[in-house]
């Protein structure tokens, strides 16, 4: 009755004829025909488009067809990654890993067949590992790109496709273009038949160089050994590839009093006991606070199934406090800072990078430091490739900053330069040193937040995203970046706007005088609308998910901070954030 209803155009019907004429395997045409009788819906999500390179890489649900992640599109962009490698060099290598996700490792190998086959060798680990140890082995074993399989924190249905360049960052312009273009024009994938003399699986030494390497960027590596085993902790790697270094490396820096969330110890890509394997998401920490709590333990820590991201609730006044994205960044900045001025190691060109939806509070505790602050768009690859320019500016003789650390909202943080992305499990050790150091001081985490706010002033953010499933929902997402660029509102909360940030045209337009001014970053689909007060919000689609993700910051003018204030200064980003949904949000 309802098929109907759906409409192929040219473009998802020419994508379906090529399955089912093509060389794909009979399974596949099978769940075609079934789907062109029973849910025709579905399967024009499924091919309406290619799997387009976003703020990740390719990453998309699992399943057949063109939109969809599965052997034939991995197999497809590992060609163009080949092509585009054979291009520039004659040789050239590629690190491969995967997560704990159902198929990541048959993906995992269908890649490296492919690159095989095009003459590439490939290191490839035995069993899941995370990622910051694929940006980590690409620059420690030289090679020319690295892959991880993995959807980072989606649900267990989804799955992906990271490339990382030479330097150890995610892909940016030029590589990014020329690999997008090199998958457009794929015309045949080459593959071979494992076991192949250029695919090598590698086995522990990999860990070790790395777990030795993050012994060099700990701060008070003496107070760890000697007193570590004062901290409590509790760790969960939700399912997840954490589990495989982020005890190893807490037990090195001296804290060895860990326990797990068994529920969630053994990696599995179900999921089971998680609706959303995020650290972002409470409803994922729920388990470990429970046993934060039952246990008196001091913090809880948990990372999402590829490790790069960290989430921590902190026990402060006999309850547990969640942290966000934010706070933590914070935190860590006013760590770093005060550390390295107080051993005397601080640089003289030090700097920190952050997102520019990230706390500006970052920002004022940096440059009380004299420590500089840059901003860069939305995805920690932006951070890696400012510590590219500054390693190529130094080698070149010219002037160039030092950078300490680099933290995005999204509970990515990293410390040191031995990675080009976020790491949680260095991290890790980062959170365990700056709350024990404050535990020897009877202080918690929300303590120094609270002293860091008294200090710099009451910076307070929210974050709201909205989902938007399949071909139509990719159109809504749309309409709504349409509206907000060409007619924004005059007023948010009873505050003007004061000027609008399209980094879409690269122009900051003043509201009031029409005057617009240049902005300094790359082009991405972001709007930032600045308040007459200095409040601003952010609104951009998600590069790796189907949703709408808005931001919002405000400082308080208030002299005192209290709970109360805080939970004032919530309220009116709440406030700000409802009114900007529903001036977006699509009328029906």
């Amino acid at each position: 009755m309802g098929t109907t209803a759906v409409v192929f155009d040219a473009v998802t019907q020419a994508n379906i004829d090529q399955w089912l004429n093509g060389d794909y395997d009979e399974t596949s045409k099978q769940q075609i025909r079934q789907l062109q009788q029973d849910n025709p819906a579905e399967l024009l999500n499924a091919f309406y488009q290619h799997l387009s390179f976003g703020t990740g890489g390719l990453r998309g649900l699992m399943g057949i067809g063109t939109n969809r992640i599965n052997p034939y599109t991995i197999q497809t962009a590992t060609q163009g990654l080949a092509n585009y490698i054979r291009s520039i060099t004659s040789s050239g290598s590629v690190l491969i890993a995967y997560d704990c996700r159902l198929s990541s490792q048959d993906l995992a190998y269908a890649a490296a067949r492919v690159l095989a086959a095009n003459g590439i060798r490939v290191f490839i680990f035995k069993d899941i590992r995370p990622v910051p140890l694929v940006s980590f082995g690409v620059i420690h074993k030289k090679c020319t790109a690295g892959i991880m399989i993995t959807a980072s924190h989606n649900p267990p249905q989804y799955n992906g496709y990271k490339v990382y360049w030479s330097d150890g960052g995610q892909l940016l312009p030029p590589h990014e273009q020329g690999i997008i273009e090199q998958i457009r024009c794929v015309q045949e994938v080459k593959t071979v038949s494992a076991p192949h003399p250029l695919i090598e699986e590698i086995g522990q030494q990999l860990d070790q160089d790395f777990l030795t390497t993050l012994e060099q960027v700990r701060l008070y590596p003496q107070d760890n050994l000697q007193k570590g085993p004062q901290l409590h902790i509790i760790y969960s790697n939700l399912h997840g590839t954490g589990a495989t270094l982020l005890p190893q490396a807490l037990s090195k820096a001296g804290f060895t009093h860990v326990e797990f969330v068994k529920t969630q110890h053994v990696p599995d890509g179900n999921f089971p006991t998680v609706a959303f394997p995020n650290p972002e998401e409470p409803s994922a920490l729920q388990l470990g606070i429970e046993q934060l709590q039952a246990q008196h333990a001091d913090i809880f820590m948990a990372t999402d199934p590829d490790a790069d991201r960290l989430g921590v609730v902190v026990m402060h006044q006999n309850r547990p406090v969640l942290l966000s994205g934010n706070e933590l960044a914070c935190l860590a900045t006013e760590h770093i800072c005060h550390a390295l001025t107080q051993t005397g190691s601080l640089p003289p060109r030090a700097a920190v990078v952050k997102t520019i939806v990230t706390s500006e509070l970052m920002r004022a505790i940096a440059e009380h430091y004299g420590v500089q602050c840059l901003d860069v768009l939305t995805g920690f690859k932006y951070i890696g490739q400012k510590m590219t320019e500054w390693d190529l500016a130094q080698k070149q003789g010219l002037p160039f900053s030092q950078f300490i650390f680099g933290a995005e909202e999204s509970y990515g943080y990293l410390l040191g330069t031995y990675a080009r992305d976020k790491d949680a499990i260095g991290t890790a050790v980062l959170i365990a040193e700056m709350a024990l150091h404050l535990k020897l001081q009877n202080q918690t985490l929300v303590d120094c937040l609270h002293h860091l706010y008294t200090k710099y002033g009451l910076y307070r953010e929210q974050l709201r995203s909205m989902t938007f499933e399949g071909k139509q929902g990719a159109q809504t997402i749309q309409n709504m970046m349409t509206k907000l660029r060409e007619t924004p509102p005059q007023q948010l909360a009873g505050l003007a706007l004061k000027s609008l940030d399209d980094y879409q045209t690269g122009r900051c337009v003043d509201m009031k005088t029409g005057q617009q001014l240049p902005l300094l970053l790359p082009c991405s689909n972001v709007l930032c609308l600045w308040l007459e007060d200095g409040t601003k919000l952010v609104i951009r689609p998600s590069g790796t998910e189907p949703k709408v993700k808005i931001y919002c910051a405000l400082k308080s003018s208030c002299s005192s901070v209290s709970e109360q204030d805080i939970l004032h200064c919530d309220q009116r980003l709440t406030t700000l954030i409802n009114e900007l949904c529903s001036f977006v949000m699509p009328t029906t």
